[in-house]
């Protein structure tokens, strides 16, 4: 079989017969190079399922399910609470979280953000991009921007990534069953109501993740290491 996956929005069963978009088709026929009869897989929240080319007819490629190759994950719960940033690094920055495990992208505009709005049909094609490269079935979904005051209403673990903690590891005997998520701050930092705000949240953990100031992206990227590190 190909190495190739692509990430099918639709239902996924034994035999479905579909097409696949005109940008799929595209990099399946054109890009990849894969002729009728040979086969690559499509995969989605439900697993991972082996399609057959049947023919490719004004360049849309058409499809078989031929059978599953892997069932649904049953997958801890990993939030990121972030605050958006510039564009190439954001990209990378979601990508990069996708691949280390993330599940759910929250943006929140803090009272130092920067950048205040996001493309998230962009995003979304980020996302979907590296779980397809990263061999990932569960694709993470990202969320609208939002209040810190919003935020903070979820039932979740939450771990603050604080320059001005002592406490260098997540405790994983406190953790509940809710999902974790880890909070990053803007690039000017948290501000000392924003905070204090955190710190009342039932159940924080504050951690600091180095002892220099990372920019945002490391340090999702470090964040991330560690809280998986610690919860698998």
């Amino acid at each position: 079989m190909s190495n190739i996956r692509l990430f099918y929005s639709k239902s996924l069963s034994l035999n479905l017969t579909d097409k696949l978009d005109k940008s799929q088709s595209h990099y399946v026929s054109k890009v990849m190079r894969i002729k009728e009869n040979e086969v690559f897989s499509l995969f989605n929240n439900s697993g991972e399922w082996e399609a057959k080319i049947l023919n490719i007819t004004k360049s849309i490629v058409e499809f078989n399910v031929t059978k599953q190759l892997r069932q649904k994950e049953n997958i801890k719960e990993l939030w990121l609470a972030f605050s958006p940033i510039k564009s190439n690094y954001f990209n990378f920055m979601i990508q990069k979280a996708t691949e280390l495990g993330v599940t759910k992208f929250i943006p929140i505009i803090f009272d130092r953000t920067i950048v205040r709005k996001i493309n998230k049909d962009r995003l979304e094609k980020v996302i979907i991009e590296a779980a397809e490269q990263s061999n990932r079935i569960n694709v993470p979904s990202i969320e609208e921007p939002q209040t810190l005051k919003d935020f903070l209403k979820n039932d979740m673990n939450l771990i603050f990534t604080d320059l001005n903690s002592s406490n260098t590891k997540v405790k994983t005997d406190s953790l509940s069953e809710n999902p974790t998520c880890v909070i990053i701050g803007p690039e000017g930092d948290f501000s000392e109501q924003e905070r204090n705000e955190i710190l009342k949240f039932e159940g924080v953990q504050p951690i600091k993740i180095n002892e220099n100031i990372l920019r945002s992206e490391t340090a999702v990227i470090s964040a991330i290491s560690i809280i998986n590190y610690a919860i698998n």
